[in-house]
């Protein structure tokens, strides 16, 4: 262990001005030594590098808790730059883009409000935001029967990412809209737990009464096509469950990823998937061993808008 290669790299003590550009606030990031500032900014250098791969196939992978939130436009933005090939995220997000789009109200709450008055009030509790009832189950299930009642008929079978993509061209205009923006930039959505949701148990009673088939193989096919006709892979991971998991299970069949961010605020000592950090993924050859990978321990409310702004600024000016 040489002492003076560890000692090398000096922590710079940093004042912040008065009105700090995206730019201002990651070169202080970067100079910073400690805890999650410094890995915020080493996630912009690694998705810029992502972006600016073009032998790279970039994933998004979310979960449904964020699209309920602010996030929501920025993820939008995000996609119809074209820089991601594929979104991988659950049956939440569908419940909440739909339902978003055809207007329904989310609303400030709080963590601590009382779950019981809420319950007789009709509002259903997701964190500290506020969702009517009615603007929720119901709202998807009249958008979701309509489209598959009107255009469902057209096959008798389905895939996944088949059936997004029909609900998607049945949206209002809304420019924050997760999956109309997937669908103008030519963006693949997969949801591998499609049943795990409003959205999955309105396709369910459609299929009781109708001639409807959904084959989850279709999408398992093309993912599979996807990874082994890249050269290269990358991806940005917010949060945990299944969308990480499908993402990074994919890559392994092909040496694992070239370029991993991950966003969380789960723990890695209960040992679950969620909180398991980008070098775990490194043992299971889901993240090549030389890959330029990170993790950032924080609230994705946070830190998401930040990377997003830096690195769509840094796309623009390449």
């Amino acid at each position: 262990m040489n002492r003076e290669k560890l000692l090398a790299q000096r922590v710079i003590d940093r004042r912040i001005t008065l009105k700090p550009s995206v730019n201002d606030l990651f070169a202080l990031y970067s100079t910073m030594g400690g805890f999650t500032a410094r890995y915020l900014a080493e996630s912009r250098d690694i998705l810029s590098a992502m972006f600016a791969d073009k032998d790279s196939f970039n994933f998004l992978s979310f979960t449904a808790d964020l699209v309920a939130t602010g996030l929501r436009g920025i993820l939008a933005q995000l996609i119809e730059t074209g820089h991601f090939g594929a979104v991988v995220t659950t049956c939440g997000s569908l419940d909440h883009d739909i339902a978003r789009a055809c207007g329904a109200r989310y609303c400030f709450g709080s963590f601590d409000a009382n779950d019981e008055d809420l319950r007789r009030v009709k509002i259903s509790r997701l964190g500290n935001i506020f969702i009517p009832v009615e603007d929720y189950g119901m709202l998807t299930e009249k958008f979701v029967r309509k489209c598959l009642e009107t255009s469902g008929g057209t096959r008798e079978v389905w895939g996944g990412r088949e059936l997004v993509e029909l609900f998607a061209d049945s949206l209002p205009r809304d420019r924050n809209s997760i999956l109309r923006a997937a669908r103008r930039s030519g963006t693949r959505v997969f949801v591998p737990g499609l049943m795990d949701g409003a959205v999955g148990t309105h396709i369910f009673m459609h299929s009781q009464s109708h001639k409807f088939v959904l084959n989850p193989f279709k999408d398992m096919s093309e993912l599979s096509d996807i990874v082994f006709e890249a050269k290269k892979t990358g991806a940005l991971v917010i949060g945990g469950g299944i969308s990480k998991h499908h993402t990074i299970w994919w890559n392994q069949f092909k040496d694992g990823l070239d370029y991993a961010i991950y966003l969380t605020t789960a723990s890695e000592y209960d040992g679950s998937l969620s909180g398991a950090r980008t070098r775990e993924a490194i043992s299971w050859n889901k993240l090549k061993p030389r890959a330029r990978q990170v993790t950032v321990l924080g609230d994705a409310t946070v830190t998401l808008p930040l990377l997003a702004a830096a690195a769509l600024n840094a796309a623009r000016n390449d």
